[in-house]
């Protein structure tokens, strides 16, 4: 017998101040990449798929963007704010 299936993972990336596109608040944003593993015997093996969004800590709402949005998104923070640990990776990844 064979398990296999998939598992998710939810990785914050920065948290941005930005103006929101459907509420109209500057509000803080997190950045975060998801990910969706393949697994085998509930080990993950590798990535199926990768997807970016900002959400507004406002209001909620939710935009996704491309690879390349989210790692402009991303140097804006680590560099736009002189050292400060504002944009760092979250260690342990939220699991869904």
């Amino acid at each position: 017998m064979i398990i296999f299936g998939t598992k998710g993972y939810l990785y914050q990336l920065a948290i941005l101040t930005l103006v929101c596109g459907q509420c109209g608040n500057p509000a803080a944003h997190t950045l975060r990449k998801r990910v969706t593993k393949f697994t085998l015997f509930f080990v993950p093996l590798f990535p199926l798929s990768t997807k970016y969004a900002t959400q507004c800590t406002f209001c909620g709402a939710e935009q996704k963007l491309t690879k390349e949005q989210a790692e402009q998104l991303q140097a804006q923070a680590a560099g736009g704010h002189a050292g400060q640990p504002y944009g760092q990776t979250q260690q342990q990844p939220y699991q869904s």
